[in-house]
């Protein structure tokens, strides 16, 4: 019997850039100058203290982290949570707080309690949305879980569409885990109070854990996005079946600091903490000396904000409503609907060798979902992370070859 991970080593499911790479092969760039806004790395200031204070806690590199993460981590995680979300009472630091290394790993590793604490009969499912995050079908299928993708498409505001999961009655009894990324990536859709609890509430009925993706919110041009604890802290079952994930990454620019976390259901982390205490990297000390800074400040965050409130409207003066364009709620991608130009593949192979301007197909962020269509196979990613003037030049070279 062939294992679930031989799509990964046999290359049917591979990374969007592994993707980008071949279908791009041999082709020359149509630009002098080419403009690269494939990958979703932050280019905005990063806290001009960082440095500092990894100084400061130099020595504790020879020293294990624990596992969970140090104390005044965890506890500044807590208050950063607390006034974000205006929390009436505060995220326990000991038991409903836990460090990551970056929130890939620990979205990875999540898969394990998840089918570990349910008993199913057949075989475990979990349920993602489609355009999903790598590490959410790597999980599944790491651990013999059917990765099942749920389209997030124009008709269903970019999100899952939860009442059609929950009309399924047969799937939900072998789920263990949903993961929602919300401010999504690539669209930009940003769940609802409504959207987060009716999430929630199917979780609960069904005993699976739904897990929050939130490393973009605090990408955001207009309102904050709504948080997966805010909405639950306010039912009478506080926490359970809920665990949200996010880092530094995104929020302060710093994706090679490798820091971020998970809070919530306080017995799926006390499970979780064993898994993670048995096999997944852990933060060091003095990285989490300084991201404990880090999530005390909020100047270099609102310096963010501002860059990109500029760079949005850039791309509402340059593209106006073309290819579908709408200004997302959350998230620094545009997701482009280029049908009109033979689909999102054809239209990178396109920008690229006439304009210079590299941007991913949707299709290689998504799978053929339950329906048997690919929801990205019409769409673009351009990640908003170059500076203003290039962001300008790349749309404005994008509409001089994409008429």
């Amino acid at each position: 019997m062939t294992h679930p991970l031989s799509s990964l080593t046999s290359g049917a499911i591979s990374s969007p850039f592994t993707q980008l790479r071949k279908l791009l092969a041999g082709i020359p760039s149509g630009h002098a100058k080419p403009i690269e806004l494939t990958i979703g790395e932050p280019r905005e200031a990063m806290p001009d203290f960082i440095a500092a204070k990894l100084d400061e806690a130099t020595a504790l590199y020879g020293k294990y982290p624990p596992i969970r993460g140090a104390a005044d981590a965890r506890l500044a995680i807590s208050e950063w949570l607390g006034k974000r979300y205006g929390l009436p009472s505060a995220v326990d630091p000991e038991r409903e707080v836990l460090m990551l290394s970056g929130s890939r790993e620990g979205l990875f590793f999540s898969c394990l309690p998840a089918v570990g604490r349910k008993e199913i009969k057949g075989r475990p499912a979990i349920l993602m949305c489609n355009p999903y995050y790598s590490a959410y079908v790597a999980g599944a299928l790491a651990v013999g879980a059917e990765p099942v993708y749920l389209n997030a498409t124009k008709a269903t505001g970019f999100l899952p569409d939860l009442d059609e999961i929950a009309r399924d009655k047969s799937l939900l009894a072998r789920t263990a885990a949903l993961f929602i990324n919300s401010p999504a990536n690539p669209q930009g859709a940003v769940a609802d109070r409504r959207y987060i609890l009716k999430a929630l509430e199917l979780a609960r009925a069904h005993d699976f854990m739904l897990f929050l993706d939130e490393c973009y919110s605090e990408i955001y041009t207009e309102a904050a996005p709504t948080g997966g604890l805010e909405v639950a802290i306010q039912t009478p079952e506080r926490f359970r079946n809920l665990v949200v994930f996010n880092s530094l990454s995104k929020r302060s620019n710093l994706p090679g600091l490798r820091s971020g976390f998970c809070a919530g259901d306080e017995a799926f982390l006390e499970a979780y903490g064993e898994v993670r205490n048995m096999c997944a990297p852990t933060v060091p000390l003095p990285v989490q000396h300084a991201s404990a800074a880090i999530w005390r400040d909020e100047a270099h965050v609102e310096a963010s904000r501002n860059a990109y409130r500029e760079k949005f409207i850039i791309a509402d003066n340059v593209l106006g409503d073309r290819y579908g364009y709408k200004r997302p709620a959350g998230g620094f991608c545009l997701w482009l609907d280029l049908s009109q130009f033979g689909g999102g593949a054809q239209a990178a192979v396109t920008l690229w060798q006439r304009a210079g301007v590299k941007v991913i197909p949707g299709s290689f962020l998504a799978q053929t979902g339950r329906d048997g269509t690919n929801p990205g196979a019409d769409y673009v990613r351009v990640a908003m992370v170059q500076d203003s003037t290039t962001i300008r030049e790349a749309l404005e070279r994008t509409i001089s070859v994409l008429r």
